[in-house]
Formats: structure tokens, sequence, C-alpha cells
């Protein structure tokens, strides 16, 4: 039975899902979804992720640990869950690199240096929305991140955002790296990115957070949450928009990410072995 806002029969939903958590699960690059399960609609696309989330759930016990999230546009909501097995960092010192697996493209993998905010406190789903104060209040800590970029689709066709929703908007995990002083994070809306490769310079940009304001795009996501019946739960990460896109580092050597003056990152990268 279809909602109003669904073009896609619950079969067509869990066979979207089931394709594309087989590829999150493998590591494997394919096409579009088949025209028969292939989302149209952002509803479409947001019952297929949440399908996705399920079909890990019930093959690998996958379960959420967080959140990436950004502002709203025109014909576009931008969330995608971050899952407990792609999860890495947390004992990074400035003086090793934590080894962290991902998936590769030539030796290389995308990163976006962000903001992760810890939530303290459940925000569950409720009929009231949820203020400003009352989201801000919810975040116990914040930390230097970096979301890991992948891209599951090849490029045969030309994609629809509906499609990358879907699939969780190119997100295949995050390294949370050391915690910084929580307000100074929030009121952080430009930040030089620094990256090293073995101690020697590898790139340097200015940064601008998206939203301007890193809390924004937590409270819309909060209530979307509320608005769908989920919420947000004490123990979980959300990161909030890249400071400098999604620049390309290298796999194998020792890297440093330094994000001003709130500190740095020191990670080294090794590759997955796709299917």
């Amino acid at each position: 039975m279809h909602t109003p806002e669904l073009t896609l029969s619950a079969d067509a939903i869990r066979a979207a899902a089931h394709i594309l958590a087989t590829r999150r699960l493998s590591g494997e690059i394919g096409p579009a979804l088949p025209p028969a399960c292939r989302p149209v609609t952002l509803h479409d696309a947001w019952a297929v992720q949440n399908a996705v989330t399920q079909d890990l759930a019930e093959r690998v016990q996958e379960r959420v640990v967080g959140w990436k999230c950004g502002l709203p546009g025109s014909g576009t909501w931008v969330l995608a869950p971050l899952y407990a097995s792609a999860l890495y960092g947390g004992a990074a010192t400035a003086g090793s690199a934590l080894a962290c697996p991902v998936w590769t493209q030539q030796g290389q993998v995308k990163v976006e240096p962000e903001l992760a905010f810890v939530i303290g406190r459940d925000l569950p789903p409720r009929v009231q929305p949820y203020g400003v104060d009352e989201v801000r209040a919810a975040v116990v800590s914040a930390h230097l991140a970096l979301e890991l970029i992948d891209n599951r689709y090849d490029d045969s066709e030309t994609l629809q955002f509906a499609d990358r929703l879907a699939d969780g908007l190119v997100n295949q995990g995050l390294y949370l790296g050391p915690e910084v002083e929580l307000g100074l994070a929030l009121a952080t809306q430009t930040l030089d990115i620094a990256v090293t490769e073995e101690g020697q310079p590898l790139l340097s940009q200015p940064g601008t957070h998206p939203a301007g304001d890193p809390l924004a795009p937590l409270c819309w996501l909060a209530e979307f949450l509320r608005s769908q019946g989920q919420g947000l739960q004490a123990g979980q990460v959300v990161i909030t928009g890249s400071y400098a896109g999604a620049p390309w580092v290298p796999v194998g050597p020792r890297l440093c990410v330094r994000f001003g003056a709130l500190g740095d990152i020191p990670v080294r990268f090794q590759a997955r072995p796709r299917a």
C-alpha cells in the first residue's frame, strides 16, 4: 500500500535496499538501481535509506550510532545514518596515527573535515517541536572528525538526488578525532584546514561551514527525525558539514589533518579489498 508521497511499493523498497546494503558490505560499485525499484521522490529515497538500515541489521547486526546532516535545499533532504561498524578513531594522539580501513579509488580516499557533536540525552519523537536551546542543551561534547566518502554508484547513468539520498549520500564511515571545547566548536564558522603527508605539506585552504552555524543542521535533523517518529538518542554522533569540501588524500602514508587552532587528527588509511 502506497502513501501519497511514495511511488515505490514495499517490495520495491526492500529490493532497492538489499542491493544498496550489499554494495555497502562488499565495496561493490554498480549502476543506478533498476527502474522497478529506483527512488523518484525524497520520500522514496528516505524509505529506501531506512530499509537499508533494516537490511544491514538483519544481516550483520548493524546499528545506527549517529548521523550526517546538512540544511535542506529545494528538493533535498540532507541526512544519512552513520553505522557502528564504520566508526573509527577515538585514541589517536599527536604522536601516533591509528590505522583506518577504507574503500579506495586509485589509492586514494575522499575525506570531509568536520566537527562532530555527541548527543548527551535523548531527543525522542513527540508532538511539540524541538527548539534551538533544547537541542543545544542536549549536546554534551564536540570532536574533530573526518567523514569518509565512497561512491557505490558507477558513472554509467546520470544520477538524481534521490539516488544519492537512498544510498546514504556517499558516506562510508566516520573517523572520530579528539574532543575540543564545545562552546568554541559551536562558534566556529570558519576554519583553516591543512593536511600533511609524512610531515610534508599536502594541501592547505581556508574553510567555511556550509550552513554558517554548525548547530543549525543538527537542529533541522532533530526536528526532521521527530516528525518521522525516530528521534535522536544519547551517545549518537552528528556531523553537520565539511569545512573544506571533500579532498582526495593518499592511502598508506601517515597523514595529519589540522583544524586551525582547534587541533589535529593523525591518521593512516588502509585499503579494504572490494568484492
